[in-house]
């Protein structure tokens, strides 16, 4: 049987504040635009602290190579249960990598504080939290309130998402802080991936934590000649 394949989402805020919404998650919360990740002027626009950062970026070159061998060198996640530091899904879903995305933003860190009991987004992170890699990710296939919530904002982006159109359109990372720890969570790695310890009053957009996560990225993609990265980042805090 061939797999599910969505549209895929664009990584702007109005589409991921109408996906986060029809999920549960409640409305003290919402995801700006980063413009710069160094200009303080521009920084000072986004509420902080900022709980997460959604990031879509091109597969380059130098990337790839690195992804491939920090994960030859890992078996796949085994883990589960109550006391895992964050819950990570596998992708198993074409294209679903922005709502994936969405997803870990969400039910890790201190977002979880603003998910609406009885909703949809409740309900899925309770279900995850017992299972293994496996068995979340066919729980995730299986949940028809995620697959009706990612349709629902298919088309909301400022261009028009063509259903047929199969190309990789760049890789949607997750990046939040948990137990003093960055996490970087992408559904296509093997498991999720700690970057390091951040201080008390250092939160997703601080500089270290920028330099553990997206920043490390963009210098490993000009080590290897690979010029400016292309990328797309929005960050969730609290309404103004």
């Amino acid at each position: 049987m061939e797999k599910k394949t969505w549209v895929m989402l664009e990584n702007n805020p109005d589409v991921m504040n109408q996906l986060a919404a029809k999920l549960g998650l409640s409305s003290e919360l919402q995801f700006y635009d980063v413009y710069s990740l160094d200009e303080p002027e521009l920084l000072a626009l986004i509420t902080r602290p900022v709980l997460a950062l959604l990031v879509i970026i091109p597969l380059t070159p130098a990337w790839d190579q690195s992804r491939k061998a920090e994960d030859d060198n890992k078996e796949y996640y085994t883990g589960s249960g109550p006391d895992e530091p964050v819950i990570w899904f596998q992708q198993t879903i074409g294209h679903a990598c922005g709502s994936i995305g969405l997803l870990h933003s969400l039910i890790n860190g201190p977002a979880v504080d603003f998910i609406k009991p009885d909703s949809d987004l409740a309900a899925i992170r309770s279900l995850a939290i017992p299972l293994d890699m496996t068995k979340r990710a066919e729980m995730l296939y299986n949940s028809e309130p995620f697959e009706l919530a990612h349709k629902s904002v298919e088309q909301a982006g400022d261009s028009y998402a063509d259903p047929a159109d199969k190309r990789d359109g760049g890789h949607f990372v997750s990046f939040v802080k948990s137990d003093g720890k960055l996490w970087e969570l992408e559904g296509d790695r093997k498991g999720p991936l700690e970057r390091g310890s951040l201080a008390d009053d250092e939160d997703v957009l601080s500089p270290r934590a920028l330099d553990l996560g997206i920043k490390r990225i963009i210098k490993l993609n000009a080590d290897g000649g690979g010029g400016d990265l292309r990328f797309s980042c929005i960050a969730l805090a609290r309404r103004p």
